[in-house]
C-alpha cells in the first residue's frame, strides 16, 4: 500500500468561502476536523479567512497542518513586506510551499529563493512553468500546489514527474475547477460504475487516485459538505479507466 495514503488525503481549501465570518468559519471547521480534514489552505488575500481560520482552530492548532501563502508582485518591490510575511507564515504553518503560476508561496519554513516571483495567471505559463522547476529542485521546497482537474492537467507534463523524482509532496488546488465542473449531469449508473455517491466525489477521487497526489484541497462554506468531500479519501481508489469515465464524463 502507498504509505501516503495511511492517512486523510483531502483537507480544506478556504479560497471564497466563509472570509471573516468567524461563526461560519467555525462550522466549516469543526465539519471539517470531525471528517479526519487535517490540512487547511488559506491566504492573507482571502478576505478575513486567514484570521477566522485560526479562531475556529482555536486550541485545536496542533490537529491541524496549515498552508498559507506569501504574496508580492515583484521581487523588486516585495523583497522586504516579502521577508516580513515570511516570518508571520512560518509561525503558523508546517511547510514551505511552491503554487507554480503566481507570486505565491505558502507556509515558509525555510529560506525563500531571492528571485522567487513568477508570471500571474490561473494557468502556467512556459516561463512561469520553467521558473517553477527550478524552484523545486532547488532543494528549498517541501511541497508543491498546483491545480489538477480533468480540465486542468498541465502540471502532469513536468512538475508532478518532478516533485516524484524529488519527493515534494503534491497539494490539489482547484479539484472542483473553481466550481465549474460541477454543472454537469452525471448519469447514476455512471457513479455506480465508479463506487462514489456524487459527482463531487468522482472528481476529488480522480485527482487522489493519481499516486503522485498526496492531498487535495476543494473549497466549501457549506458544513454539510465537508463529509461529501472527505469521503472521496478513502479507498478503493480509481483505476485507469475510471479516471479516463471521469475525464468523459467531464469533457
Amino acid at each position: 500500500m502507498d504509505e501516503r495514503r495511511l492517512g486523510p488525503v483531502v483537507g480544506l481549501g478556504t479560497w471564497n468561502t466563509f472570509g471573516s465570518d468567524s461563526r461560519l468559519a467555525h462550522a466549516v471547521v469543526d465539519a471539517a476536523l470531525d471528517a479526519g480534514c487535517r490540512v487547511f489552505d488559506s491566504s492573507p488575500m482571502y478576505r478575513g479567512a486567514e484570521a477566522s481560520l485560526a479562531a475556529a482552530l482555536g486550541g485545536r492548532r496542533e490537529a491541524a497542518a496549515i498552508a498559507t501563502k506569501i504574496w508580492t508582485g515583484s521581487v523588486e518591490e516585495g523583497r522586504e513586506q516579502y521577508r516580513r510575511q515570511c516570518e508571520v507564515a512560518s509561525r503558523s504553518s508546517r511547510s514551505t510551499t511552491w503554487s507554480p503560476g503566481s507570486s505565491t508561496w505558502s507556509g515558509s519554513s525555510r529560506s525563500v529563493p531571492r528571485d522567487a516571483s513568477t508570471g500571474s495567471g490561473s494557468r502556467t505559463t512556459r516561463r512561469a512553468r520553467s521558473e517553477s522547476l527550478a524552484a523545486l529542485r532547488s532543494g528549498r521546497f517541501d511541497t508543491v500546489q498546483v491545480p489538477l482537474n480533468p480540465h486542468e492537467r498541465e502540471c502532469e507534463q513536468e512538475i508532478l514527474p518532478l516533485a516524484t523524482e524529488l519527493g515534494i509532496a503534491v497539494i490539489v488546488m482547484r479539484p472542483l475547477g473553481e466550481g465549474t465542473l460541477l454543472r454537469r449531469s452525471v448519469p447514476e449508473e455512471a457513479l455506480a460504475q465508479l463506487g462514489v455517491e456524487s459527482w463531487v466525489q468522482a472528481l476529488l477521487k480522480w485527482a487522489i487516485s493519481d499516486e503522485r497526489v498526496d492531498v487535495v484541497i476543494p473549497a466549501t462554506r457549506n458544513p454539510g459538505h465537508v463529509g461529501e468531500n472527505a469521503a472521496a479519501g478513502k479507498p478503493p481508489w480509481f483505476d485507469a479507466e475510471q479516471r479516463r469515465l471521469v475525464e468523459r464524463l467531464a469533457a
